[in-house]
């Protein structure tokens, strides 16, 4: 035989070559999807109270500013792990408490500074954003994003 390969032994290459590593390609997807839903999210900790302060988050536009695990704008601090940075993610209380203490001290008006608009939340939505941020503070995030200080 010769050491020439032939266009079918070359087109047989290319198909079977390809169709391995969609196959590869696939099961890696289905693996990260059952990684994420079944081992790195605290399913049992979303109440209702959580997913009222995603849309706390969201209505506000927070993600313009701040990151949250990695994802969002670069402009102001990871939120992604802000309640165990202050050390409350313990205590939904003092996590409310402390976010409604620190967004309010927030300075306005500075010129070339940046700043933390002042949003109007009730002590209820303080509550629920503190109560979203405490939820993701516990996702297994396998140490991302890498700088736990703030």
């Amino acid at each position: 035989m010769s050491d020439v390969m032939t266009k079918s032994m070359a087109r047989n290459v290319f198909y079977g070559g390809s169709l391995f590593f969609i196959a590869i390609f696939g099961a890696m997807s289905v693996h990260s999807h059952l990684y994420a839903v079944n081992v790195s999210t605290d399913k049992a900790g979303l109440t209702d109270s959580v997913a009222a302060g995603k849309h706390i988050w969201e209505k506000n536009g927070c993600i313009n500013c701040h990151t949250l695990l990695g994802e969002g704008a670069y402009y102001a601090p990871e939120l992604g792990n802000v309640v165990k940075r202050w050390g409350v993610q313990d205590d939904p209380e003092g996590a409310a408490d402390a976010l409604k203490t620190w967004m309010q001290a927030m300075p306005t008006g500075i010129e070339g500074r940046r700043q933390m608009p002042n949003f109007p939340l009730t002590d209820q939505e303080y509550r629920e954003l503190s109560d979203f941020l405490i939820w993701t503070s516990k996702i297994n995030t396998q140490n991302w994003p890498p700088n736990d200080a703030g």
